[in-house]
């Protein structure tokens, strides 16, 4: 083995092709074909690739390993990564050809490099191979290791090898003669029955290396057209400029021409007077002979006159002065005035102010009011922090507010922010909270404070009284509160645009108020999509977990993207976990009939009925594809504020299920001729009985028959108040 053979004596056989391995990096790759091209003058090369598929796929998970990712996700993926290969090779290709080298391409797939190159040699036959190397510091730790190592080590003997390094020769593994000889015997012997093949095979690749060239010379053609066209704008726009400085210039000549004739008159009216102060002079130098003598007399009053004028002259700059100080004292009073008559408007109004109280428009504070309400936004009152701005605790107006304060980079510009939150100021509904004023300035929103914090914090803490007061009665109330509330905001065309257990807010008498309603119309749309977006105090791996995935796609937010967030609350509600995977294990719950061990026990024991209906809204809220969601209708509303009411109203005898006594939410009739409830009558029959419940016979069959009659019946009499 030879480590420095020249370059000079390498190309010896020119008609013998040369394969070129190359990879991903672009500069290693151009410095080796630089190499090739003045070591090789005039002969044919061939740019072999060995595509290595990526392992893991990047997902809304993160990356996972390609046998625990989605079949659809990875195909896709893959179809990317085959698309990159085949440009990257298409910009060796086109290097070649400027270079004016004749070359082709030869590409496998493998999922180790070093052994896609091994069987590109032995497959092909290869005798000359060029490729890259480590540098000779690198030479002892890596020598078992990298890719030129393996080759020198496992390629056949009959390959000569030329190893390169940033453009240089760096050693070379020459080929066995012994072997090329046995070789082209052996080739010799063979090539009666590989003619065929390789006149194939040849032809093929001739025809890859024409529908690639096609290719480039359209990439170019369509380059040069996007060339021209902006050649052509650039003229247009320059004949354009030029089009306008000729009619300035008319302008300019224009009112110059006016100014000439303006001078001319002046220059006359200027004669005028000069002949007329030559006669006025001899008059004046008479009287001046006369005024001479009166000078001396005149002279000394003039001095007293000069003294006296200067002390008016003072006098008159303190009075100036003090004028201006009484006018600044006169404006501050009336400020004080104004500010003091709003301030007993808005108490008058507990906290609303209506403008005079036919205007609607929210109240507007200046940054001074914030700083004050907050002893100037300390730290020890922020009661939410993220991405997008802090929510401070305050006081104005003789009562407890929150101040949310966005960061003006996210926000649309100034007047756009005042004007949408004024407009969604506007809105009143008992589940929305309260706006109570605005400013501008600070991108601030001034809101009621609501002392028993947000959903998330309360579905997370353990051991607290006030998770305990979550009942199930209670949750079922707040899925039909927020239910009525997204249908309210739908019907006056605002989507929340960022419903999430953060933001559903709790009074002393857990009725939950919605805030950042409409935040999509404030927001810069490329921040709607961010991971920090709206996220407080949130893990960042829970960033996205409540948002349409459909959106996260598309980029259209739409009401069924709310309809979505509201499903996974009310699966949350229902288990009291993390949205993260809830989807999935509710869905196999449901089919093994085990829901009951995924409740959130802390709420109580949930009704059959109620657990099942609401599992089931739930799951049919958060289908990926948004047409298959339901959309929240005023009969879904009636039923869901009437769930946490089934205790206290008398149910119809025949709505209960024989065997366990509660309403049924999927009413079944057996061979009896009774109707239980499904998941009961089921068990019933699974665990070996084949006699009615009812009437303890034998049934005549075991097959259970859906009682629609009875379902939409009880379906009916949620619905009614």
């Amino acid at each position: 083995m030879e480590l420095h053979s020249s370059p000079e004596n390498i190309g010896g056989d020119i008609d013998c092709k040369v394969y070129v391995a190359v990879g991903k990096s672009t500069a290693k790759a151009t410095s080796i074909l630089d190499w090739t091209f003045r070591s090789f003058p005039g002969g044919e090369i061939c740019i072999l690739h060995v595509h290595q598929p990526s392992p893991l796929i990047p997902t809304l998970l993160g990356k996972l390993p390609a046998s625990q990712a989605n079949h659809e996700v990875v195909s896709a993926y893959r179809i990317e990564e085959k698309e990159k290969s085949n440009k990257l090779l298409l910009s060796y290709l086109s290097l070649c050809r400027r270079s004016k080298v004749k070359a082709s391409i030869l590409q496998i797939e493998a999922a180790q490099v070093q052994n896609g190159i091994i069987d590109l040699v032995n497959k092909h036959g290869i005798k000359k191979l060029v490729m890259g190397d480590v540098p000779d510091s690198w030479m002892k730790v890596k020598r078992n290791s990298n890719k030129a190592n393996h080759a020198a080590k496992h390629a056949p003997r009959f390959c000569q090898i030329w190893f390169i390094y940033k453009g240089k020769h760096v050693w070379t593994r020459e080929s066995s003669s012994e072997e090329e000889a046995f070789s082209s015997t052996s080739c010799s012997l063979q090539g009666h029955q590989d003619q065929s093949e390789v006149s194939k095979k040849t032809e093929e690749e001739s025809l890859y290396s024409h529908l690639i060239e096609i290719r480039l010379e359209i990439e170019s053609l369509r380059m040069e057209a996007s060339r021209e066209r902006s050649k052509s704008k650039h003229l247009e726009s320059e004949a354009a400029k030029s089009i306008n400085k000729v009619k300035d210039l008319e302008s300019a000549c224009e009112f110059e021409i006016n100014l000439t004739l303006e001078a001319e008159d002046a220059v006359k009216d200027s004669i005028q007077k000069q002949e007329k102060l030559v006669e006025k002079r001899e008059d004046i130098m008479k009287k001046l002979q006369k005024t001479i003598r009166n000078v001396a007399v005149l002279d000394s009053r003039v001095q007293e006159a000069n003294r006296r004028s200067e002390e008016a002259t003072s006098e008159l700059k303190v009075l100036e002065t003090s004028i201006a100080s009484l006018q600044r004292e006169k404006h501050r009073i009336q400020r004080q005035r104004a500010e003091a008559t709003r301030w007993i408007g808005l108490w008058k109004n507990g906290g609303h102010d209506n403008g005079g109280g036919s205007n609607g428009l929210l109240a507007e504070f200046s940054v001074a009011d914030l700083q004050t309400a907050t002893c100037n936004f300390s730290e020890s009152f922020i009661i939410g922090e993220g991405g997008n701005g802090c929510v401070y605790k305050g006081e104005m107006l003789d009562r407890t507010v929150a101040i949310k304060m966005w960061h003006p980079r996210n926000m649309q510009g100034q007047e756009e922010f005042q004007q949408q939150v004024q407009n969604l100021g506007k809105l009143r509904h008992s589940n929305l909270v309260t706006l109570v004023g605005i400013c501008p300035e600070a991108w601030s929103v001034v809101h009621e404070y609501l002392p028993n914090g947000n959903l998330q914090n309360l579905l997370t803490r353990k051991n607290n009284k006030t998770k305990s007061s979550l009942t199930w009665k209670v949750r079922a109330r707040l899925v039909a509160e927020i239910s009525s509330t997204l249908m309210f905001l739908h019907s006056e065309s605002i989507i929340h645009g960022n419903l999430k257990p953060e933001n559903i807010l709790l009074d002393t008498e857990f009725t939950c108020k919605l805030c950042d309603y409409g935040i999509c119309t404030i927001m810069r749309e490329d921040i709607l999509r961010c991971p920090s977006f709206g996220r407080y105090n949130e893990p960042k791996a829970g960033a996205f977990s409540h948002t349409d995935p459909e959106f996260q796609r598309t980029g259209v937010l739409t009401p069924k993207s709310d309809v979505y967030s509201f499903g996974l609350i009310v699966l949350q509600l229902l288990t009291g976990r993390s949205p993260i995977g809830l989807i999935n294990e509710l869905r196999k719950a449901v089919s093994t009939r085990k829901l009951a061990s995924l409740l959130d026990m802390s709420a109580g024991e949930w009704p059959t009925f109620v657990s099942r209906r609401l599992v089931d809204l739930g799951l049919q809220f958060c289908e990926l594809n948004s047409r298959e969601r339901p959309m929240i209708t005023l009969d879904l509303v009636k039923e869901l504020q009437n769930l946490h009411t089934l205790e206290d109203r008398s149910v119809p005898s025949f709505f209960l299920c024989p065997i366990h006594k509660e309403i049924m939410y999927d009413p079944q009739v057996a061979a009896d001729g009774f109707t239980y409830e499904g998941e009961e009558i089921l068990t019933w029959l699974e665990n070996g009985n084949e006699t009615s419940p009812m009437t303890n016979l034998k049934l005549d069959h075991l097959i259970v028959t859906p009682n629609h009659s009875v379902r939409l019946a009880i379906q009916y009499w949620l619905c009614k108040p």
